[in-house]
């Protein structure tokens, strides 16, 4: 019999989470029926726990679900009240449901896989919402040197870092006093979404510098072209955190990780293909 499971987000039909899995699943030799739901704010929590309550075994949610995902759930990780999100659940045999974020795990990763983490890396973090917050205890934890926010509303970073200055080594920045350049950007921000691009200082960034956007695209995103024209190298989008985040959800259900690679690969070739 097939175990089921769905993606809840709102609009959904972008989500190549079924994709993933389902690649995931013919790789591992198990059985699954993975969809994707279109879930609006004030049907969220009554579809939840309809899915699990007709056995459901597990969910992916994505915007703009998290948080409210996150005060769903009864038990969670470490990780997820840190971020404050939850973009995992799944029921225990006693019926409570469990709530974890993949998405710090996912991206770094693929950092790593990338060759941009490093122990003594200085990193600049566009954004103060919910995806740069999922993932500010991650980079931390991976033994970079200093991690500085900013955002396009300075307040929204000095509050972020004020709440979570007790990991480590982090600091709010207006852009306007950035005086150096980072070994890493990372683009948390939904700029690129909509075709939208933080200005950074030319300073900011130098030939060595390693530039990646948590937003995926089949071409170029605004932000990784911005830091192209300024002559920056080493640039992902963030198809490969996409797949590493997936990956980590699968294990929390499964009880073993899948391998990524391959699936990546694939997946950005059918990127592409559909251009």
């Amino acid at each position: 019999m097939k175990r089921q499971f769905a993606v809840f987000g709102h609009p959904i039909g972008h989500s190549l989470s079924p994709h993933i899995h389902r690649l995931f699943a013919e790789q591992c030799g198990d059985a699954l029926d993975y969809q994707r739901q279109d879930v609006g704010v004030a049907d969220f929590a009554d579809a939840v726990l309809s899915f699990f309550a007709a056995a459901g075994s597990g969910l992916n949610i994505t915007v703009p679900h998290k948080e409210a995902a996150y005060r769903l759930a009864v038990v969670r990780s470490a990780r997820a009240e840190c971020a404050r999100s939850v973009n995992t659940l799944w029921q225990d045999a006693q019926g409570r449901l469990h709530g974890d974020t993949t998405d710090g795990a996912g991206l770094c990763a693929d950092l790593q896989r990338l060759g941009f983490l490093t122990a003594s890396a200085r990193v600049l973090l566009l954004g103060a919402g919910g995806a740069a917050r999922a993932v500010v205890e991650p980079l931390l934890a991976a033994g970079i040197a200093r991690l500085d926010l900013c955002n396009r509303t300075p307040q929204r970073a000095y509050d972020l870092v004020q709440d979570m200055r007790h990991l480590g080594t982090l600091r709010a920045l207006p852009v306007e006093e950035i005086d150096s350049a980072y070994d890493l950007v990372i683009n948390a921000t939904a700029a690129s979404l909509h075709g939208e691009v933080m200005a950074l200082p030319p300073v900011a960034l130098a030939p060595t510098t390693a530039c990646y956007d948590m937003v995926y695209s089949a071409q170029t995103t605004p932000f990784l072209a911005a830091c192209q024209a300024q002559g920056v190298q080493r640039c992902s989008d963030g198809l490969g955190m996409l797949v590493e985040q997936a990956a980590e959800a699968y294990a929390l259900w499964w009880g073993r990780r899948p391998q990524t690679a391959a699936v990546l690969s694939a997946v950005r070739a059918d990127l592409r293909a559909a251009l």
